[in-house]
């Protein structure tokens, strides 16, 4: 743990880290009322995916309940782009300001589905350890988001789908974060999925947004489609959480090295498949010294 804090706090000194300050945006929100919109009444009406009732519960390693009180990883609620009523995942992370989240890009910030009109989402709260409703450990309205210009020009470019939030107040938890570890080494990842695709997750707490739910493996690269150019960089393990469970953590070794943002499907040998064909995964990019330790170093000290 010790080893992992001064990895943190050496983010400064690092070549590079400050020539790509320039690639860094920050986004001041609107705090106004956060708190007040976001009722358990107006959380409980958000809806969840499809279930087959009376399926027996099946838990295992791409799909199970996850730790019953975590006061380092939330749900991020939020307005989207449309007006409408959403939600990701979000992580405390250790920092100087103890005010600094980690989450996905798109949680904060995303185009329509041609590409066009990026926008703002609004309303950010970020809840930890929420779980049936409860907010066992207070929220925090979000102040400022910060992302890499790329993702604010290209929403396809999912190595920049990663973000920020400097929160009102500060924690005294956080979850250490690393930089440009090697991808390929035994993670689990977190989230608040609001659904699934196998009966024997559908409609339990953990996979309709009320409980933290988990994954667990040895990631593995997305390769991408065969006839296009694949993401760069994106890891993950088996994992049948669904919408909600962006921005959740990818944890390995004591540290957050990456967060989910899309799901792949691959075969045995790591080639691509067609949706619903092969083991679907949900992965996220590696954080690296170029992209990610920039952004954090932004958040932290805000």
């Amino acid at each position: 743990m010790r080893i992992l804090s001064v990895v943190v706090l050496l983010v400064l000194a690092v070549p590079g880290v400050a020539a790509a300050k320039s690639d860094v945006v920050v986004h001041d929100i609107d705090t106004n009322g956060v708190a007040a919109y976001w009722t358990p009444e107006r959380i409980a009406a958000m809806p969840t995916g499809p279930s087959e009732p009376g399926t027996p519960p099946k838990d295992g390693p791409d799909g199970a309940p996850g730790p019953t009180s975590s006061k380092t990883i939330g749900r991020l609620f939020f307005v989207d782009r449309d007006g409408e009523d959403s939600s990701c995942t979000a992580t405390l992370v250790v920092s100087a300001n103890r005010r600094t989240a980690v989450t996905g890009g798109h949680c904060v910030h995303t185009a329509n589905l041609a590409g066009f009109d990026p926008r703002w989402h609004s309303k950010l709260l970020f809840v930890p350890g929420f779980r049936d409703g409860a907010r066992p450990f207070g929220e925090h309205v979000v102040r400022s988001v910060v992302v890499n210009q790329t993702w604010i020009t290209d929403d396809q470019q999912s190595e920049y789908d990663q973000a920020f939030l400097v929160l009102d107040k500060p924690s005294w938890a956080g979850e250490h974060i690393a930089f440009g570890r090697q991808a390929d080494q035994p993670a689990y990842e977190y989230g608040y999925p609001r659904a699934a695709q196998q009966p024997g997750h559908q409609g339990r707490p953990e996979f309709t947004g009320q409980r933290l739910a988990q994954c667990w493996g040895t990631p593995a690269l997305n390769p991408g489609h065969p006839e296009g150019q694949g993401p760069e960089n994106v890891w993950g393990v088996p994992c049948d959480m669904g919408g909600g469970s962006s921005g959740g953590p990818r944890i390995s070794n004591g540290a957050v090295v990456g967060v989910n943002i899309q799901s792949f499907n691959i075969d045995a040998a790591g080639n691509w498949c067609p949706i619903g064909q092969c083991v679907r995964h949900l992965g996220g990019a590696q954080f690296s010294w170029k992209i990610t330790a920039p952004l954090y170093q932004r958040a932290a000290t805000r």
